[in-house]
């Protein structure tokens, strides 16, 4: 059942992103409440399919890529439903329905994993770990895509070429805003993962931190926003600069959620590739 309701998803995240490009290409705002009604059914769908998983395995689905693909896009998917319901941005939902989608089909083609699972992943601190970073992810997501909209706008008001997208996109305070917002959300969040992320690592390998590939990333893509936020706490970062940092940052979080597993072997390389994604000691084995 659990596989019945992915594919109910995705189908329903494509319909609602086919209507969102309809939304920006014929600007019909009915096809964009049309849409995000999709995708709200479509996130309810995932929900359900990623709680069966958790029913019968007892771990969150993200020790595969593909699992961890499929999360992501339910991270991002619900966290654009609160953020739509806040600021009403019609057409945030045209840039951030396609990238789900294809989170979602690259998903689809990733076999599920067979066979018993690894004990450790049976833990309430891994759990809080994938949970508030995966979300505090999809909030600089969706910062990521508030800051390329602001530079879109932003050129077209100092080049006064008003091209169809300026009539589309919102203002650049609507936007600046959207920013900081998910900045607030996703750093909290963030800093929560990593914390009990080492937690879980001491408990499973008997130390807080192993200056692994990943860890390291995940320390570089923290400094970064740990920067953007006091800037914009304290300098009074805002507008283009702010917007800048939100995309760099989100590059990086990229690199370290799929090019650190692809280029550099460490123990968060994902199981799908043959190696666990963690080594059980002896003594947890027996």
């Amino acid at each position: 059942m659990a596989l019945f309701f992915f594919k109910c998803a995705l189908s329903i995240y494509l319909l609602g992103t086919l209507g969102y490009i309809l939304f920006i290409v014929f600007q019909i705002k009915s096809m964009a409440r049309i849409s995000f009604g999709l995708l709200l059914l479509g996130f309810l769908s995932h929900t359900l399919s990623l709680g069966l998983w958790y029913g019968q395995t007892g771990y969150f689905p993200v020790h595969t890529l593909g699992e961890s693909l499929s999360f992501f896009a339910w991270a991002i998917i619900g966290v654009f439903l609160l953020f739509q319901i806040r600021f009403n941005i019609l057409v945030l939902g045209s840039f951030l329905s396609p990238l789900a989608a294809v989170m979602m089909i690259s998903s689809s083609f990733f076999p599920h994993p067979t066979g018993p699972a690894n004990p450790l992943l049976h833990n309430i601190w891994l759990m809080v770990h994938v949970v508030t970073i995966f979300i505090g992810n999809g909030a600089f997501a969706i910062a990521f895509l508030a800051g390329i909209m602001y530079l879109i706008q932003e050129r077209q008001i100092k080049s006064k070429r008003f091209g169809p997208f300026y009539y589309r996109l919102p203002s650049l305070e609507t936007l600046d805003a959207l920013n900081y917002n998910c900045l607030i959300l996703g750093f909290p969040l963030l800093t929560l993962g990593m914390l009990s992320g080492s937690i879980f690592a001491q408990y499973t390998l008997g130390h807080f931190w192993r200056w692994d590939p990943k860890e390291v990333w995940s320390l570089i893509t923290w400094l970064l926003y740990a920067a953007l936020l006091h800037g914009r706490l304290v300098a009074g970062w805002r507008g283009r600069r702010s917007a800048l940092i939100s995309i760099v940052g989100f590059l990086v979080l990229t690199f370290s959620f799929l090019g650190v597993n692809f280029l550099v072997k460490g123990y968060h390389s994902f199981s799908a590739f043959k190696a666990p994604a963690i080594e059980v000691p002896e003594s947890i084995k027996k």
